[in-house]
């Protein structure tokens, strides 16, 4: 066997080098070229995770302006509007008193007109406390929810069941927190009476350690949860709008449906509370 000549083994030496070097160099543009769309990638989920937060907090706003919106227009329609139709009704009291002549006719027309205010009345204090109860502000959120009730199972004949702690351990919710939880409770009663075909809602509250608890249950037919916040589609957005309304004061929403059982909508909310 031929011993290799020391110039063949320098310049197969050579070209290895060479060869290592160029793997070398290609190893280290791929990974600058690496650390580059890494630093792209942290880039935009930076402004995505920002651009979601910004759109969360939009949401909220929205949510806050709508609330306070609300509660204008139903001063206004209980303070102004149905002032006046009342005052209406007493002028023509009046009137019917007042007319002694062989006036029969007219005496119906105002006892028609009487009955035609009264219902406008009627109709434009139930739309002030859907708009914005005053009960909620002025006693607190058990007798709103208990008011509400009650005129929800007079108007759908849908029997509610309210279980809940004392109104004096919910106190100290913030009007925010109790806005949240009463217009949760009014959009599931309202899908219930649409949707469910339900007789019996439960609706419960009560206080873990440091949170707000609530349930409510119907025995209605039941239907896809996990179709139902892909599916875009309007029926859908009172749903979806009592998740963001929970979020908007950083709680959890959660929902269940299953055949037999009915739909299950729980919430809890962060609170901090002194239990008596």
């Amino acid at each position: 066997m031929k011993p290799i000549p020391p110039s063949s083994c320098s310049a197969q030496a050579t070209v290895i080098e060479k060869r290592l070097k160029r793997e070398i160099a290609k190893r280290k543009a791929t990974e600058i070229k690496l650390k580059e769309r890494c630093r792209d990638y942290d880039a935009l989920l930076s402004g995505s995770l920002l651009m979601q937060e910004q759109l969360r907090h939009l949401s909220h706003k929205v949510l806050q302006a709508q609330e306070e919106e609300r509660k204008r227009i139903s001063r206004e329609l209980h303070d102004e509007i149905s002032q006046i139709l009342t005052g209406i009704t007493v002028k023509l009291a009046a009137l019917k008193l007042e007319s002694t002549s062989n006036s029969i006719n007219v005496k119906k027309k105002i006892d028609t007109t009487q009955r035609l205010l009264e219902k406008s009345v009627a109709t434009i204090h139930r739309f002030a406390r859907e708009l914005r109860p005053a009960m909620l502000d002025d006693l607190g959120l058990v007798p709103a929810l208990l008011a509400y009730m009650k005129e929800f199972g007079m108007r759908t004949g849908i029997r509610v069941q309210f279980n809940s702690v004392t109104a004096d351990k919910l106190k100290t919710l913030d009007s925010l927190n109790r806005i949240v939880i009463y217009r949760v409770v009014q959009e599931a009663l309202t899908n219930v009476a649409k949707h469910a075909k339900a007789e019996l809602i439960t609706v419960s509250i009560n206080l873990p350690p440091d949170a707000l608890n609530m349930e409510i249950n119907d025995n209605g037919i039941s239907f896809n949860v996990n179709r139902l916040f892909v599916a875009r589609k309007q029926k859908h957005l009172g749903i979806i709008g009592m998740r963001e309304r929970v979020e908007m004061v950083g709680g959890v929403f959660a929902i269940e449906s299953e055949p037999d059982k009915g739909t299950t909508i729980s919430i809890q909310i962060p609170f901090k509370h002194n239990v008596a």
